[in-house]
């Protein structure tokens, strides 16, 4: 159940839940230019290029970044409607990996591109959300606020992918915790209340932190407190919309995209 609006300053939550995907590693900048480097070394490469089909060369050559960038944000777009489609009551359990590499697959087909890799260099591609760069202010801001709260990822990604964002990025999480521990995706209530039950707080106790209103708002509706920290491109509602402007009386601490991140999260919890 939703409450109302309170100063975390001076009434701190215990734990701290992180979403991954935008709010803690900019998938867009890391998934863009491996599209792009990946694609140049497959028709730079003399052997290979003589390999691939004429037709397939020219589609690469016509690609610009911009035009892979489009392609990254319609493989999210993917993923939106996969997760947000689906129904943990009837539909058979599929992860993340498993749809990321069935939606590149779908995409390469859409886009010309079918016959660009071999098969194992399509799953490999697929991964690329294993690799994903943290934003500048992630690893420094999410390790001072671990000294003084559980931290913990509530996202999405499988297990593995999550343990390996963690691990490249230096990201220190205290918990690792998937929407696949609990067979449902966010926004659906079994993930934020799995979540508090698993940390051993009430939700009333624990933070949503998240680039996404939409999550925040799905995270309130189970009694969590939330932080909403604006990252580039990331927010789908928009200012003046009626959902965004409401989202400002209920939002209990709003982070803008110029007050660097988890570092400003840290420093109104006064951990300078």
């Amino acid at each position: 159940m939703a409450s109302s609006r309170v100063d975390m300053t001076k009434s701190p939550p215990k734990a701290l839940t992180f979403d991954v995907f935008g709010t803690v590693v900019n998938w867009r900048k890391t998934v863009t230019e491996t599209l792009v480097s990946s694609a140049q070394a497959k028709v730079d490469s003399s052997s290979r290029s003589a390999e691939l089909p004429p037709q397939i060369r020219r589609r690469v050559a016509e690609l610009t970044p911009e035009s892979w960038g489009e392609f990254a944000q319609q493989w999210r777009n993917t993923y939106k409607t996969f997760v947000r489609g689906y129904d943990p009551d009837t539909d058979a359990w599929r992860d993340v990996d498993a749809h990321h590499l069935l939606s590149l697959q779908q995409l390469l087909r859409q886009w010309g591109l079918e016959g660009l890799y071999a098969e194992s260099e399509v799953e490999d591609l697929s991964k690329v959300w294993h690799v994903l760069e943290p934003w500048p202010d992630a690893a420094s801001g999410l390790q001072r606020l671990g000294r003084r709260f559980i931290t913990s990822t509530l996202s999405n990604g499988n297990q593995s992918l999550l343990k390996d964002l963690d691990e490249h990025g230096k990201l220190a999480f205290r918990m690792l915790q998937s929407s696949a521990d609990f067979k449902a995706y966010k926004p659906h209530p079994t993930v934020y209340l799995g979540a508090a039950r698993a940390m051993r707080v009430q939700p009333g106790e624990i933070a949503m932190v998240a680039a996404h209103l939409n999550d925040l708002k799905a995270a309130r509706e189970q009694g969590f407190r939330t932080i909403f920290v604006e990252r580039p491109a990331e927010e789908e509602w928009s200012p003046g919309q009626e959902e965004y402007e409401d989202a400002k009386t209920w939002v209990d601490m709003w982070v803008s995209e110029s007050e660097n991140g988890f570092e400003e999260v840290a420093r109104r919890f006064g951990l300078d």
